[in-house]
């Protein structure tokens, strides 16, 4: 059986205080898109096959993937396996969530293949386990995120985005941005309000982004990016994540597509070009 597994975008990300965990509080309304890796499952008879073709993903029990369907078959004691090929469309370490959305996946789709009957706050349970954005992927489209990305409240009703994304050709580490990110330690609890956000213009006045800061000093090449994007009629743009991939969120599909087909003759080759809307 063949499943989707879409990325996500940032359309606001504040980091709030750095834990005594290491770990970092941060505000942030995730938005699921319309650019999806693929993933295909059949059941044998027993053990873990993981097929990553292309990709250079590793195939062994360190794959996100592959820790997804063992940890799911071990939370309920299943005796049989599973084989699966994942198909990479998703750059990778691109700040669009596709490691953790494969995994999110991985335990959704086992779970109704194998018809395991586990509910959605089990699989997050055991998301969350594998990292702090797999939750998410689990929870629904639209989220705002708190803690470390895992306390989620729904978020409906928000407008239609037609964006363009350009991903250079290069991956970014989350760890080392958020290494290169200097907050003090805080102990005591932060209030941090949520902006209202229903129309498109309001989407476009909060567009923030803690991190975008830290990953142009670290690349500045990326500032063209943002500028690109906008200077072919983006209303805004921004970096998704720790980055690098920026988007740009346009007035309709359009004027998105059009952009799409002149960035992609601006932009050097090996960079990836998409266009997405939300979900």
């Amino acid at each position: 059986m063949l499943f989707k597994a879409p990325a996500k975008i940032n359309l606001f990300l504040r980091v709030l205080r750095k834990r005594e965990d290491n770990y970092h509080d941060i505000a942030s309304l995730m938005q699921k898109i319309t650019l999806y890796d693929e993933l295909s499952f059949s059941l044998r008879p027993q053990g873990i096959v993981l097929n990553c073709p292309d990709s250079g993903l590793p195939n062994t029990p360190d794959n996100l993937v592959f820790r997804a369907a063992q940890a799911i078959f071990n939370y309920v004691n299943y005796p049989s396996g599973v084989e699966i090929t994942l198909t990479k469309k998703i750059p990778q370490a691109a700040g669009l969530g596709g490691g953790s959305s494969d995994a999110a996946t991985t335990l959704m789709a086992i779970n109704e293949i194998c018809e395991l009957n586990l509910n959605k706050t089990q699989l997050m349970k055991l998301g969350a386990k594998l990292g702090a954005d797999v939750p998410f992927f689990i929870f629904g489209n639209t989220a705002l995120a708190y803690g470390i990305g895992d306390k989620l409240k729904d978020l409906q009703n928000l407008p239609k985005l037609n964006m363009v994304l350009i991903n250079p050709a290069f991956p970014l580490s989350t760890k080392m941005v958020y290494e290169n990110l200097n907050l003090r330690l805080t102990r005591g609890k932060i209030n941090y309000s949520i902006p209202p956000i229903f129309t498109l213009s309001n989407i476009i006045s909060e567009l923030h982004n803690d991190l975008e800061s830290i990953s142009l000093k670290m690349h500045p090449e990326l500032h063209d990016l943002k500028q690109l994007l906008l200077c072919h009629g983006a209303l805004g743009a921004l970096m998704s994540g720790s980055g690098p991939t920026f988007f740009g969120i346009f007035n309709d599909e359009n004027s998105a597509k059009k952009a799409l087909d002149s960035i992609k003759q601006e932009v050097p080759g090996q960079y990836a070009v998409f266009f997405a809307q939300s979900l």
